[in-house]
């Protein structure tokens, strides 16, 4: 039934997509300038559409991500004179030149081809790791008390620094089903969700959003910063959702037998890792790294391949979005600030924090630690508003009902405070410290006082030409 009345009103809201393109396009005018609503460019509430249906639409937001795409492309191969598919994905030189100069970065093809790589590799890393055991040795070393339920949240935000968010997530959600019987708070839900944002906020192993800018050309330690946030926003909604777990049901431990800890596959986890790291730094491509260690890793054990049909379908939807933010205009957007990034942070517990990151990486000019924590943490204020949040509400849904916005906002309260606390105190120790990705080389002085002129890559192209 429920299933019945998602599909009815997904059908509504294609149409209403539909409706809307055609009175929008007629907005071109005569000069052939790209169609507008006042000072917001039609690519924005094109962009805006698929984000709502992202968001409103969680059981079909695969076909709301390609439909969207699809949908902008024909938008911008009408409308947009200046807008080249191919000169956008590959760069306007060709291969040979790239791999001559070494500039790889030419285009969005190097950010896709990583991040559908990282995607699927960290989804077989997560159940390498979950198959070393040790996620079965931690409950028997968790107090009794509220202490218990705050180390857990701890235990989530490591693990999370190294393993990716869902990942991170998805183990401490199991973890919490077993020692509270089923019977889990949903601010306590919350709480671990926004733990494992936090957690993956401070570095670029831990997030796809951090490992887009590490992608993108962001230095690990120009991220690193964002765990002063993390850890002032842990300490404040995990004492409140402690001891709303503790209240509720407090843990129950069970004698178990001795668990053997698979050091083979533990040692491959480390292997993945340090390939990830030495890839990037080498040729700017961490996916190579993860792939290699893989190969590697068959020599040594078998391996979960079957994890890559199940994250196939995730990727695509991820990297439809990726794409879709990268055609959007970014010269339009409001100047990279701090009062920018805090506000985005409100922004991805709405919208998918995945396309954010892209536009903002598109801009350039950020304070990558400060957005890192924004656009990562933000995102646990609401279920939907990141895919830790989404995947854990799956695991639960059967359980205790976590999609209702209302009650993840009420008895969650702790993660909104939480956010502005972090984002403060973070700003107030380090201020804001604007840096160049690989992308965009201007001086990160001159963007300290506002006034950075963003220019879109087609015209600084053109320019060079000129210079020529």
């Amino acid at each position: 039934m429920i299933k019945r009345t998602v599909s009815k009103y997904f059908k509504y809201f294609l149409t209403l997509i539909s409706v809307c393109i055609f009175p929008l396009f007629a907005l071109a005018s005569d000069a052939g300038s790209v169609p507008a609503i006042g000072s917001i460019r039609v690519e924005f509430i094109l962009f805006a559409l698929v984000l709502i249906g992202v968001a409103v639409f969680h059981h079909k937001t695969f076909w709301v991500a390609v439909i969207g795409l699809a949908v902008i492309l024909i938008f911008k191969f009408i409308f947009d004179s200046g807008f080249h598919f191919g000169e956008h994905m590959f760069g306007h030189n060709s291969f040979i030149d790239q791999l001559i100069h070494k500039d790889l970065r030419q285009g969005e093809w190097s950010t896709i081809l990583n991040l559908s790589g990282l995607l699927l590799g960290f989804a077989i890393l997560a159940k390498i790791f979950e198959e070393t055991r040790i996620p079965l040795v931690i409950p028997k070393y968790l107090p009794h008390d509220w202490k218990g339920p705050f180390l857990l949240l701890i235990i989530v935000f490591v693990l999370s620094s190294f393993l990716d968010n869902i990942a991170a997530a998805l183990i401490g959600g199991t973890i919490a089903l077993v020692v509270f019987k089923e019977n889990v708070h949903i601010g306590y839900i919350a709480a671990v969700v926004a733990a494992s944002n936090a957690g993956g906020a401070g570095s670029v192993l831990g997030d796809t959003t951090t490992t887009m800018m590490w992608i993108d050309g962001v230095s690990p330690l120009n991220v690193f910063h964002a765990f002063i946030a993390s850890f002032a926003a842990l300490l404040f909604f995990g004492w409140f959702a402690s001891h709303q777990q503790n209240k509720l049901q407090p843990i129950i431990k069970e004698t178990a037998e001795k668990i053997k800890i698979n050091w083979v596959k533990m040692f491959i986890v480390i292997l993945i890792l340090i390939g990830a790291i030495v890839s990037n730094v080498l040729y700017d491509m961490p996916a190579l790294g993860v792939w290699i260690a893989l190969i590697i890793g068959t020599v040594m054990t078998k391996l979960p391949w079957k994890e890559i049909p199940h994250a196939i379908k995730g990727t695509v939807f991820l990297l439809c979005l990726v794409t879709s933010a990268s055609l959007m205009p970014v010269e339009t957007l409001p100047d990279a600030s701090w009062l920018t990034a805090f506000v985005l942070g409100f922004v991805s517990a709405v919208f998918d924090n995945i396309p954010l990151t892209k536009l903002c990486l598109e801009q350039g000019h950020y304070d990558w630690g400060m957005l890192a924590y924004a656009v990562g943490f933000g995102g646990s204020m609401i279920w939907f508003g990141s895919s830790a949040g989404v995947a854990i509400s799956n695991e639960f849904s059967d359980k205790i009902d976590v999609r209702d916005v209302l009650k993840w906002v009420k008895k969650g309260w702790h993660v909104i405070v939480a956010y502005i606390i972090g984002f403060f105190v973070l700003y107030f120790i380090m201020g804001w410290e604007p840096e160049s990705n690989k992308k965009h080389t201007e001086p990160a002085s001159t963007c300290k006082a506002q006034n950075c002129k963003i220019v879109p890559e087609s015209e600084r192209a053109r320019n060079i030409l000129k210079e020529e």
